[in-house]
């Protein structure tokens, strides 16, 4: 019997709604609707424009009418949060991990609360400035107003579930995010909450990714038309849903790519991974579905192309992306390299000329025309990913042959190639909507037309068509990636 869900995504720059089928032996995507999710920047603060999201929810579970699905589900980006009174109301417009409020608040926490090494050893979650923690440091630090209203605090896809259910609970996929979960107990940590004195707005209960939060309220069904389905709380987190589809075989080892704005490096445990080489290198242990455990690094990403994209549209260069990708291989290999964690990227505007200004910087020649760009952005992350692999491998004592590149990075075959060969590994490139898919499958098991994780990704398996790309001209590559340790060192 055909199972149909709506899994609903809201990334960075944009949201959608997707139909996902399933028959029991593959499932089939069906995106009804996209909308843009661009923040609003006032009086320099940058917001998520949180009820023009909600109305586009609304119309997500409108469009999906046709289709009769029996739940949806909701994941978002990470660490952002609502702050909500005691009668449930927003108390102000939620804001964008991107603002500015949280610079000198990584320092002002581990001065004046809580030694980030003490942090680390009980939430074992790297230490980035935009974590929840932080951000919640500033509204502090500052004395805001919403603390003395606020009740409660809801993540992102928490506050819309409850919009949706009117229950509030947050899945540890999300609340991993924050950096206040205590990596052994999956659990608030009371030790930091003390240490920060939060005593208001408490965190949300927890439970487990994959609850089945009840129906849709029946005056939302009421007033959209549409038959009842129920709310499940999947993994809130869409680097979660991505790791979720990630179309490994059953017990093995898996080295992951969840490839977009961003880029989450990683593999899945069975516990958390603490101690020193983690700290040192800064490595996040998240909770994943099924209480797995995703070691993982964030960092820059696909960002990178996207900015100059918009940067070059601007100027009249009307390039898509895969003529951008198409370019970049007809240009000349390792002219420029750099650190794609570089701290001037933290700006956020004009990519290609603070290239040219870290290309000068580190005495290397300025890549040719805007293939040349392109392909010291996918180089320098293939190196970044070669880098994290060691530190990886140095951590769990593993070798790895595979890597699963999924998401947005699947498009672009200079990305794959690229990473095969700055990696020696063999990488197994799709699905391009990996989110979508992980969305859907946590919620056929939650639902118990799947039996576990392991089942879900077989289903993909079956569904999905994937690519491989064999590592080429290793040598070369491992003496470039020589040059490019010494080019980052150069640039610090």
């Amino acid at each position: 019997m055909k199972k149909t869900v709506l899994a609903i995504d809201l990334g960075q720059t944009w949201g959608r709604g997707t139909i996902a089928e399933t028959d029991g032996e593959k499932i089939t995507l069906k995106e009804i609707i996209r909308f843009n999710n661009t923040p609003v920047k006032v009086k320099g603060t940058l917001y998520w424009d949180v009820l023009r999201q909600f109305n586009q929810i609304k119309k997500c579970i409108i469009a999906a009418r046709p289709y009769k699905p029996q739940s949806l589900a909701i994941d978002t980006w990470g660490c952002d949060f609502a702050l909500l009174d005691r009668n449930g109301v927003l108390v102000g417009n939620p804001v964008h991990f991107m603002d500015e409020r949280t610079a000198g608040m990584v320092d002002y926490l581990n001065i004046t609360e809580m030694p980030l090494e003490r942090l680390y050893e009980i939430t074992g979650v790297q230490v980035i400035g935009f974590n929840t923690i932080f951000q919640l440091e500033a509204l502090m630090v500052n004395h805001d107003i919403q603390l003395e209203i606020a009740s409660e605090m809801l993540f992102m896809p928490d506050y819309f579930n409850y919009l949706l259910s009117g229950e509030d609970r947050t899945d540890p996929t999300i609340a991993t995010t924050s950096q206040m979960i205590d990596a052994k107990t999956k659990l608030w940590s009371r030790e930091i909450l003390d240490a920060i004195e939060l005593d208001r707005p408490h965190p949300a209960g927890i439970a487990p990714s994959g609850t089945v939060l009840g129906p849709l309220l029946p005056e939302l069904a009421k007033s959209m038309e549409v038959e009842p389905l129920d709310i499940v709380l999947g993994c809130g987190h869409d680097t979660q849903c991505a790791i979720a589809a990630v179309p490994a075989e059953e017990n093995e080892d898996i080295l992951y790519i969840s490839s977009g704005s961003w880029c989450m490096f990683g593999t899945e445990l069975d516990e958390a991974i603490i101690n020193e080489k983690t700290a040192k290198y800064n490595w996040s242990n998240e909770t994943g579905f099924g209480g797995k455990t995703t070691l993982l690094k964030t960092m820059i990403g696909l960002w990178l192309m996207e900015n100059c994209y918009h940067v070059w549209q601007n100027e009249g260069k009307n390039y898509s992306y895969l003529d951008l990708a198409e370019m970049a291989f007809a240009t000349k290999p390792f002219a420029a390299m750099f650190d794609t964690m570089w701290e001037e990227f933290a700006g956020g505007d004009n990519v290609p000329a603070r290239l040219r200004d870290y290309f000068e910087f580190t005495g290397q020649e300025i890549p040719e025309g805007c293939g040349g760009y392109i392909r010291a952005i996918h180089e320098s992350l293939a190196m970044k990913f070669r880098s994290a692999k060691e530190e990886l491998e140095e951590i769990t004592g593993k070798t790895y042959k595979r890597i699963y590149l999924v998401g947005g990075g699947c498009r672009f075959k200079t990305l794959a190639q690229f990473t095969a060969n700055a990696t020696g590994c063999e990488v197994i490139s799709g699905p391009v909507e990996a989110t979508s898919y992980g969305n859907a499958i946590v919620q056929l098991v939650a639902k118990g037309d799947l039996e576990d994780l392991a089942a879900g990704r077989r289903l993909i398996r079956n569904s999905v068509e994937l690519t491989v790309y064999e590592p080429q001209n290793v040598d070369e590559w491992d003496t470039a990636y020589e040059q490019y340790k010494i080019i980052c060192a150069r640039g610090r």
